[in-house]
């Protein structure tokens, strides 16, 4: 949502900024993720501005708003984007191999990427104590 903002989306505006802010400090990746630099940039531009129409600083919050989106995604999401959704398709496609005619829409189902996703975090080494 946020960072694949583009000129045919709305502007950003400044009840979007607090929100983020907000979320980000409860989350306390405010001070990890963003330098004193670009945390300035969003105080400032909630402070002055409402809706941004500079492109430059446009990009420049679309930069800092992708950071914190990214810092904040939960793991479990971060592995259904990064390996669930590859799982599914290998699976769907060795399934359609098979004759299982309806595979192709496990592709689709994100309960099921999600199972993927969790299954593969409980297998992988990195998540084990």
């Amino acid at each position: 949502m946020w960072h694949k903002m583009s000129k045919t989306l709305s502007p950003i505006r400044k009840r979007m900024l607090v929100r983020l802010r907000v979320r980000a400090l409860r989350r306390r990746v405010w001070f990890k993720v963003l330098d004193r630099l670009e945390r300035a940039g969003v105080e400032l531009t909630i402070k002055v501005v409402d809706a941004v129409r500079s492109p430059v600083l446009a990009r420049m919050l679309l930069s800092v708003v992708a950071k914190l989106m990214d810092a904040m995604e939960s793991p479990v999401a971060r592995m259904m984007r990064e390996v669930g959704s590859d799982l599914v398709r290998r699976a769907s496609r060795i399934a359609q191999q098979w004759g299982h005619r309806s595979a192709h829409r496990w592709k689709a189902d994100l309960r099921f990427i999600r199972f993927l996703a969790v299954m593969q975090m409980c297998t992988s080494p990195m998540f084990s104590t």
